[in-house]
């Protein structure tokens, strides 16, 4: 028994030897490289060509990639086929990064053949950071020299509105350059992209764009809008938005919009003088104030911490409006609908009151509305006939028979808004949550 164990390891191990002979046979070959170009040195952006002479004389060749590190990191990589020995050309991109001195990068050459033997040569290049005669600003209205200004800084200086919107464009230099773009990523300037980057003033006027192309630092920018020196946060390229504390009759500061005067003052929000100076007019809370430039608005919403608010069971809290034939600043261009996104938040004017304020023919439909009033921005809670009431004789609540589903506003048969007519619509919930009660008044 102990000799055919014997026999059965010994066969074992003369297979595993075997096995392992096989393994070793697999890495056949001998690929050699020899460059034919010199790697000496290289700007960053560019296209860096190269001609390599390969070859192997025991097994077909497979592959030729170049390789391109920035300290340990690999940055780039370019691929070719090498069916036949012989000479073969590529480029290899040397990346443009922000914040790279210059410095020496490696080239390293990896030919591969059919039998997976590898043969590496690694080359040292010398990085610089090519110095732009000048770049140039594209805009929609046309294009505009930055001329360079200092080390790596550039700048147009000249009459521009107070909101720019553009790409940066560097030409090409050198023989193995390219033209590179910076556009606006991720709150960023990007290299490569063309998204217009949302340059803005304080006022319209000679002033200067900036760019570094080392630090892909630009100015100016957006801090210019500001409510009580709070900067706003950019939603898109038209909104931008704030959170902040307010208390009543508080004076409010609106900085950054050159055309403020244009803009739609909400008169549930804020009243506006002679001097246009505005001041806060529900009672003190937390609010977002959105400023809307497509529509020249600012849409104000009650909050309750770091969300909006909804209706507590004290009759705090907000009172929010969905439904047909009112909209601000008017229902031609923001009619609110039944699109939750656009749900108004009505003012708390204090004592479980809450109010909107609007002209007939531009806030509220003069002939027909069909709204109601809910508990939170969005579906849930909200207000049917059997918990608030009217005794108003211009303005009904529906109670699914008359012409209205329960709780949507209808105007009285017969009757009408008188266009051009000041409005206000106040809910009371003084009484309790469930017994609402609306008054319509005429101004």
């Amino acid at each position: 028994m102990k000799t055919y164990i014997g026999i059965l390891l010994i066969a074992l191990g003369m297979m595993l030897f075997n096995s392992c002979k096989k393994n070793e046979a697999v890495a056949l070959g001998n690929p050699v490289i020899t460059p034919k170009s010199e790697f000496t040195a290289a700007q960053f952006g560019d296209s860096l060509q190269f001609r390599v002479e390969v070859s192997d004389e025991e097994i077909p060749l497979s592959t030729l990639k170049a390789q391109l590190f920035y300290s340990d990191e690999m940055v780039s990589e370019t691929v070719i086929r090498t069916k036949t020995n012989g000479e073969y050309t590529g480029k290899v991109f040397v990346p443009f990064y922000a914040n790279i001195p210059d410095g020496t990068a490696t080239l390293k050459l990896v030919l591969q053949n059919t039998s997976l033997t590898i043969s590496e040569k690694e080359l040292e290049i010398s990085l610089t950071r090519p110095d732009f005669p000048f770049l140039t600003l594209v805009t929609a209205s046309g294009e505009h020299r930055m001329d360079r200004v200092g080390l790596h800084e550039y700048a147009a200086t000249r009459v521009f509105p107070f909101s720019v919107k553009g790409y940066i464009k560097a030409p090409k230099v050198g023989t193995s350059g390219n033209e590179m773009t910076f556009g606006w990523e991720d709150n960023a300037v990007a290299i490569g992209s063309t998204t217009e980057i949302p340059f803005s003033n304080s006022s319209s006027g000679t002033y200067s764009i900036t760019f570094n192309t080392f630090s892909y630092q630009a100015s100016p920018f957006i801090i210019a809008y500001a409510v009580n020196g709070t900067v706003m946060d950019r939603i898109d390229d038209n909104r931008f938005k704030v959170d902040l504390a307010l208390s009543q009759a508080q004076e409010v500061t609106i900085d950054g919009i050159e055309d403020l005067s244009n803009w739609f003052v909400d008169p549930d929000y804020f009243s506006k003088d002679a001097n246009g100076k505005l001041t806060f007019l529900p009672v003190g809370g937390k609010y977002r104030i959105t400023a809307n430039f497509t529509l020249k608005h600012f849409i104000v919403e009650a909050m309750n911490g770091s969300g909006l608010a909804t209706l507590q069971p004290d009759g705090t809290g907000a009172i929010w409006i969905i439904g047909e034939g009112i909209g601000k600043p008017g229902i031609a261009t923001n009619q609110v609908g039944w699109n939750t996104d656009n749900a108004l938040c009505m003012a708390p004017i204090g004592n479980k009151k809450y109010q909107v304020t609007g002209v007939a023919g531009t806030t509220f439909k003069a002939d027909n509305i069909n709204f109601k009033f809910f508990h939170q921005k969005g579906w849930g809670g909200e207000y049917k006939h059997a918990n608030i009431s009217t005794k108003s004789d211009l303005i009904f609540i529906g109670d699914g028979a008359n012409g209205r589903d329960s709780g949507n506003l209808g105007i009285v048969s017969g009757k009408a808004l008188e266009v051009g007519a000041t409005y206000v619509f106040t809910v009371d919930l003084s009484a309790g949550n469930d017994k609402a009660v609306l008054t319509v008044t005429k101004k």
